[in-house]
């Protein structure tokens, strides 16, 4: 697996989509899921991307990790309130999506990825 660029279209299809539920966050997807809420001229961002695709590679079919670039998608950007990047979305299959801001290493995404998101599988 690799990671995956969103647009807003694809994120209202297979992400959540809050325009038709605003008030309410339902995931739409079939697996836990990151989104990297990044910028091209971001320094940690790109330390971070090669991580992201190293994690993808390893965790397959388990988890999905999308990557939504805030100038190009500005209006995700928004209605995450994403004031810093990376802004890093943590969606399990149930319960609530949790966000982190800044980079992060290996070893803290993979214990999250771990404990949040496939319950300690």
């Amino acid at each position: 697996m690799k990671t995956i660029e969103l647009t807003k279209a694809d994120f209202l299809e297979k992400v959540a989509n809050y325009q038709t539920m605003p008030d309410q966050w339902k995931y739409l997807g079939s697996k836990p899921a990151i989104v990297d809420f990044y910028a091209e001229w971001c320094s940690p961002c790109k330390m971070i991307a090669p991580i992201l695709e190293e994690l993808a590679a390893e965790y397959g079919e388990k988890i999905v990790i999308y990557k939504v670039n805030t100038e190009t998608q500005e209006e995700l950007a928004a209605v995450f309130g994403i004031r810093s990047i990376p802004s890093l979305l943590f969606i399990p299959l149930t319960g609530k999506p949790q966000m982190a801001q800044g980079a992060m290493s290996k070893a803290d995404f993979k214990k999250t990825i771990d404990s949040l998101l496939l319950g300690g599988q």
